[in-house]
Protein backbone atom coordinates (compact mmCIF):
# COMPACT_ATOMS: atom_id res chain seq x y z
CA UNK A 1 0.00 0.00 0.00
CA UNK A 2 2.84 2.42 0.98
CA UNK A 3 4.23 2.07 -2.14
CA UNK A 4 1.80 2.57 -4.32
CA UNK A 5 0.69 6.03 -2.38
CA UNK A 6 4.59 6.96 -2.86
CA UNK A 7 3.84 6.19 -6.58
CA UNK A 8 1.22 7.82 -6.64
CA UNK A 9 1.68 11.43 -5.01
CA UNK A 10 5.20 11.42 -7.23
CA UNK A 11 2.43 11.01 -10.47
CA UNK A 12 0.37 13.88 -8.58
CA UNK A 13 3.57 16.20 -7.97
CA UNK A 14 4.11 15.96 -11.78
CA UNK A 15 0.73 15.99 -13.24
CA UNK A 16 0.87 19.84 -11.37
CA UNK A 17 4.35 21.67 -11.29
CA UNK A 18 2.56 24.46 -9.74
CA UNK A 19 1.67 22.39 -6.34
CA UNK A 20 5.17 20.87 -5.78
CA UNK A 21 5.51 19.06 -2.38
CA UNK A 22 3.26 16.58 -0.48
CA UNK A 23 2.00 18.61 1.88
CA UNK A 24 0.23 20.43 -1.33
CA UNK A 25 -0.77 17.26 -3.02
CA UNK A 26 -2.48 15.99 0.51
CA UNK A 27 -4.53 19.06 0.27
CA UNK A 28 -6.06 18.59 -2.62
CA UNK A 29 -9.80 17.07 -3.49
CA UNK A 30 -8.61 14.29 -5.01
CA UNK A 31 -6.53 12.81 -3.13
CA UNK A 32 -8.73 11.52 -0.30
CA UNK A 33 -10.07 9.15 -3.16
CA UNK A 34 -6.23 7.62 -3.90
CA UNK A 35 -6.05 7.27 -0.26
CA UNK A 36 -9.27 5.80 0.66
CA UNK A 37 -8.84 3.47 -2.50
CA UNK A 38 -5.31 2.31 -1.49
CA UNK A 39 -6.57 1.83 2.29
CA UNK A 40 -9.41 -0.09 1.53
CA UNK A 41 -8.26 -2.14 -1.17
CA UNK A 42 -5.30 -2.90 1.67
CA UNK A 43 -7.95 -4.10 4.14
CA UNK A 44 -9.27 -6.96 2.01
CA UNK A 45 -5.43 -8.56 2.05
CA UNK A 46 -5.79 -8.20 6.16
CA UNK A 47 -6.43 -11.48 7.35
CA UNK A 48 -6.07 -10.68 11.45
CA UNK A 49 -9.51 -12.19 12.58
CA UNK A 50 -11.49 -9.42 14.38
CA UNK A 51 -8.76 -6.68 13.87
CA UNK A 52 -9.45 -7.33 9.92
CA UNK A 53 -13.60 -6.51 10.58
CA UNK A 54 -12.86 -3.18 12.60
CA UNK A 55 -10.76 -1.80 9.52
CA UNK A 56 -13.96 -3.06 6.87
CA UNK A 57 -15.80 -0.71 8.64
CA UNK A 58 -13.52 1.88 8.63
CA UNK A 59 -12.87 1.59 4.97
CA UNK A 60 -16.52 1.49 4.27
CA UNK A 61 -17.41 4.29 6.61
CA UNK A 62 -14.16 6.29 4.46
CA UNK A 63 -15.63 5.33 1.14
CA UNK A 64 -19.07 6.61 1.87
CA UNK A 65 -17.34 9.78 3.04
CA UNK A 66 -15.10 10.08 0.08
CA UNK A 67 -18.78 9.59 -2.34
CA UNK A 68 -20.22 12.25 -0.50
CA UNK A 69 -17.41 14.96 -0.40
CA UNK A 70 -15.80 14.45 -3.74
CA UNK A 71 -17.83 12.28 -5.72
CA UNK A 72 -15.82 9.71 -6.69
CA UNK A 73 -16.22 5.52 -5.81
CA UNK A 74 -12.83 3.82 -6.81
CA UNK A 75 -14.18 -0.31 -5.85
CA UNK A 76 -11.79 -1.95 -3.50
CA UNK A 77 -11.89 -4.70 -5.60
CA UNK A 78 -10.40 -3.22 -8.63
CA UNK A 79 -6.69 -3.86 -8.78
CA UNK A 80 -4.80 -0.73 -9.86
CA UNK A 81 -1.03 -0.29 -10.37
CA UNK A 82 1.45 2.80 -9.02
CA UNK A 83 1.13 6.02 -9.87
CA UNK A 84 -2.63 6.47 -10.07
CA UNK A 85 -3.45 10.12 -10.66
CA UNK A 86 -7.24 11.49 -10.47
CA UNK A 87 -7.01 15.24 -12.01
CA UNK A 88 -10.41 16.53 -11.27
CA UNK A 89 -12.51 14.77 -9.12
CA UNK A 90 -16.74 14.25 -9.26
CA UNK A 91 -19.05 11.71 -11.23
CA UNK A 92 -15.73 9.14 -11.08
CA UNK A 93 -16.59 5.25 -10.78
CA UNK A 94 -13.91 2.64 -10.84
CA UNK A 95 -15.61 -1.02 -11.02
CA UNK A 96 -13.88 -3.94 -9.78
CA UNK A 97 -11.03 -4.61 -12.67
CA UNK A 98 -7.42 -4.65 -13.47
CA UNK A 99 -5.60 -1.13 -13.75
CA UNK A 100 -1.93 -0.65 -14.90
CA UNK A 101 0.98 1.55 -13.85
CA UNK A 102 0.54 5.91 -14.33
CA UNK A 103 -3.57 6.10 -15.11
CA UNK A 104 -4.97 9.22 -14.87
CA UNK A 105 -8.32 10.02 -14.82
CA UNK A 106 -10.50 13.16 -15.28
CA UNK A 107 -13.90 14.16 -13.91
CA UNK A 108 -17.06 11.84 -14.82
CA UNK A 109 -14.68 9.00 -16.18
CA UNK A 110 -16.84 5.33 -15.51
CA UNK A 111 -15.25 2.53 -16.19
CA UNK A 112 -17.46 -0.67 -15.51
CA UNK A 113 -17.01 -3.98 -14.21
CA UNK A 114 -17.05 -5.77 -16.96
CA UNK A 115 -14.59 -4.51 -18.01
CA UNK A 116 -11.13 -7.11 -18.55
CA UNK A 117 -8.64 -4.91 -18.38
CA UNK A 118 -6.49 -1.82 -18.81
CA UNK A 119 -2.80 -1.74 -19.16
CA UNK A 120 -0.47 1.08 -18.30
CA UNK A 121 -0.43 4.67 -18.83
CA UNK A 122 -3.88 4.66 -19.93
CA UNK A 123 -5.58 8.70 -19.76
CA UNK A 124 -8.95 9.31 -19.14
CA UNK A 125 -10.54 12.33 -20.81
CA UNK A 126 -13.07 13.95 -18.62
CA UNK A 127 -16.34 11.55 -19.95
CA UNK A 128 -15.21 8.96 -20.68
CA UNK A 129 -17.31 6.09 -20.94
CA UNK A 130 -16.11 2.21 -20.55
CA UNK A 131 -18.66 0.28 -21.07
CA UNK A 132 -18.64 -3.87 -21.92
CA UNK A 133 -16.16 -6.73 -21.42
CA UNK A 134 -13.71 -4.11 -23.56
CA UNK A 135 -10.02 -4.36 -22.90
CA UNK A 136 -7.54 -1.40 -23.41
CA UNK A 137 -3.97 -1.89 -24.19
CA UNK A 138 -0.62 0.31 -22.89
CA UNK A 139 0.07 4.18 -24.33
CA UNK A 140 -3.98 4.68 -24.60
CA UNK A 141 -5.27 7.82 -24.65
CA UNK A 142 -9.48 8.53 -24.29
CA UNK A 143 -10.56 11.34 -25.67
CA UNK A 144 -13.32 13.44 -23.67
CA UNK A 145 -16.90 11.94 -23.70
CA UNK A 146 -15.88 9.08 -25.59
CA UNK A 147 -17.57 5.54 -25.40
CA UNK A 148 -15.21 2.57 -25.49
CA UNK A 149 -17.26 -0.69 -26.50
CA UNK A 150 -14.23 -2.89 -28.05
CA UNK A 151 -10.84 -3.46 -27.30
CA UNK A 152 -8.33 -0.78 -27.96
CA UNK A 153 -5.17 -1.70 -29.45
CA UNK A 154 -1.98 -0.37 -27.57
CA UNK A 155 -0.28 3.27 -28.63
CA UNK A 156 -3.15 4.43 -29.71
CA UNK A 157 -5.55 7.38 -29.22
CA UNK A 158 -9.46 6.85 -29.72
CA UNK A 159 -12.27 9.31 -29.76
CA UNK A 160 -15.78 9.13 -30.46
CA UNK A 161 -19.35 7.87 -29.31
CA UNK A 162 -19.01 4.87 -30.00
CA UNK A 163 -15.12 5.19 -30.43
CA UNK A 164 -14.28 4.47 -33.56
CA UNK A 165 -12.10 6.72 -34.81
CA UNK A 166 -8.68 5.56 -33.96
CA UNK A 167 -5.07 7.13 -34.49
CA UNK A 168 -1.81 6.48 -34.14
CA UNK A 169 0.52 7.44 -30.97
CA UNK A 170 -0.63 7.33 -27.19
CA UNK A 171 0.24 10.11 -25.28
CA UNK A 172 -1.92 13.05 -23.93
CA UNK A 173 -0.42 16.40 -24.56
CA UNK A 174 0.12 18.30 -21.91
CA UNK A 175 -0.01 21.98 -21.93
CA UNK A 176 2.16 24.46 -19.28
CA UNK A 177 0.08 26.31 -16.67
CA UNK A 178 -0.23 29.97 -18.08
CA UNK A 179 -1.96 33.21 -16.98
CA UNK A 180 -3.96 35.38 -19.23
CA UNK A 181 -1.54 38.26 -19.06
CA UNK A 182 1.34 35.09 -20.61
CA UNK A 183 -1.15 34.16 -23.06
CA UNK A 184 -1.56 37.75 -24.28
CA UNK A 185 1.96 37.64 -24.79
CA UNK A 186 2.95 35.29 -26.43
CA UNK A 187 -0.26 35.95 -29.18
CA UNK A 188 0.97 37.66 -32.62
CA UNK A 189 -0.32 41.22 -33.02
CA UNK A 190 -3.46 41.68 -35.33
CA UNK A 191 -2.00 42.39 -38.55
CA UNK A 192 0.75 39.94 -38.21
CA UNK A 193 3.70 42.34 -38.09
CA UNK A 194 5.84 42.14 -34.95
CA UNK A 195 4.66 45.68 -32.50
CA UNK A 196 6.63 48.55 -33.36
CA UNK A 197 9.07 49.59 -30.54
CA UNK A 198 7.82 52.28 -28.07
CA UNK A 199 9.95 55.71 -29.04
CA UNK A 200 12.05 56.72 -26.43
CA UNK A 201 10.27 60.00 -24.70
CA UNK A 202 12.31 62.93 -25.42
CA UNK A 203 14.21 65.01 -22.64
CA UNK A 204 12.96 67.93 -21.98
Amino acid sequence: MWDNLRADFRAAEEDRKLESGWLRVLLRMETPAIICYRFSHWVLTFRVPVLRQILLIISIIFQRFVQVLVGTYISPDAEIGPGLTIHTPFGIVVGPTKIGANCTIQTGVVITAATRSIGDNVYFGPGAKVIGDAKIGNNVVIVANSVILTDVADNTTVMGVPARIKLPGGRPKRFKWQTVDQKNKQQPPPNGQPAPKASAAKSS
